[in-house]
């Protein structure tokens, strides 16, 4: 058997940015989905998960079935139909697959079981492995062609990669960028509510719909392409309007994504959690309107807290693209015990977790069974 990993990600800026071909910035974790695999001599892969349906894909079929449309043998035969896209030979293998990712977080385990599904198929094949950016690449295909969930390049990326990722979508430009919070003394982690909030699916699409409005009301198939000036002159007739706010998120967002992988890269924490918190109050402006149509408000509570607490000295911003029922908070190691505290006096033990980035990316795995049964010795995808 050979072992196998590839980590999770955290989204650093950007949200809603991404389909609209902005500017977003992710980072790999050192949290992941493990793999101990072995080729079959079958034109089949089989992938076995603690709580999840075995994962069973016939290597002979690969176009898209829409009766597997939001699950693993969708992502497994769109990786496979990529690996032959770029010509390699997809190979059958036996897998178990162990995950120590926590649900509801937004940390892409659907981006990372496609990354190293087809790092492993490509592993065993006589072309070899492929390159972690061909992988991302099809990865992003495979979610939004056959798992039928449109997703960024940029999460596929750091899953493939490792470290942290900027990307100008519309200039198809990426930037490797190193954000060990760690080494700079901060703490990044991310807090869920847990009302239910992460089932605001359908309202935060909206979002997208909206911006994607505005944008073709300039003529322009998606926002990145319409000029900033040009929308802020628009803007001053649409005040009020809620698509027109949600377009102006994204303007921020797209800048404070740029600024905010430049204060990395000078090693400038405080700039960034200025940056972030801005984000993060833009963000809160589109929750609140949400609650008041009768979306569940505990996140909007959460990001005021955060805002007192971390004010002048931490960031705090909503994680995920689509608003996904959890904050991202970013403070000096010495406040972190404080500021978990408070949080989970508001939502209840373990909703605040910790979360270290990594250079890491998708790989062949040492022989470390710490790896493959998680922190807590539990084992699950």
């Amino acid at each position: 058997m050979t072992r196998f990993f590839c980590p999770g990600r955290t989204e650093l800026a950007g949200n809603h940015s991404a389909y609209q071909k902005g500017r977003v910035m992710t980072a790999a974790i050192d949290e992941g989905i493990s793999a101990e695999a072995e080729p079959n001599g079958e034109a089949v892969v089989r992938i076995v998960s603690e709580g999840f349906p075995t994962v069973e894909v016939d290597l002979t079929r690969l176009w898209p079935d829409e009766h597997e449309i939001g699950t693993a043998n969708a992502l497994t035969r769109g990786m496979a139909a990529g690996l032959k896209e770029r010509g390699w030979t997809p190979v059958g293998f036996d897998a178990h697959y162990f995950s120590d990712l926590p649900t509801g977080r937004g940390l892409s385990s659907s981006a990372a079981f496609s990354v190293l599904t087809g790092y492993i198929m490509s592993a065993f094949s006589p072309e070899g492995p492929m390159a972690p950016e061909d992988l991302a690449r099809a990865a992003q295909k495979a979610e939004s062609r056959w798992f039928g969930k449109p997703s960024s390049l940029a999460t596929s990326m750091a899953c493939a990669t490792g470290g942290g990722v900027y990307m100008d979508l519309l200039e198809n430009r990426l930037v490797p960028v190193s954000c060990d919070f760690d080494a700079m003394g901060l703490a990044l982690c991310l807090v869920a509510p847990g009302d239910g909030s992460a089932g605001w699916g359908a309202s935060t699409s909206q979002i997208g719909t909206d911006m994607t409005a505005v944008a073709q009301s300039f003529g322009e198939p998606f926002l990145a392409r319409v000029r900033g000036a040009a929308f802020e002159e628009a803007y001053a007739a649409h005040q009020g309007e809620a698509s027109w706010a949600h377009a102006s998120h994204f303007f921020g967002e797209s800048f404070r994504a740029a600024a905010m992988a430049d204060a990395l890269g000078l090693r400038d924490g405080q700039r960034y959690m200025e940056l972030m918190t801005q984000s993060g109050r833009s963000a809160r402006r589109i929750l609140q309107a949400l609650r008041d149509e009768g979306m569940p408000g505990a996140l909007v509570e959460g990001a005021q807290v955060s805002d007192d607490l971390l004010a002048g000295r931490g960031g705090w911003r909503v994680h995920g693209v689509g608003f996904g029922g959890c904050l991202q908070a970013l403070m000096p190691d010495g406040f972190y015990d404080k500021y978990c505290a408070v949080m989970e006096d508001m939502y209840g033990p373990g909703c605040c977790r910790r979360v270290h980035t990594s250079a890491r990316g998708v790989c062949e795995a040492q022989a470390d069974k710490a790896l493959f049964l998680g922190r807590d010795g539990a084992s699950g995808m």
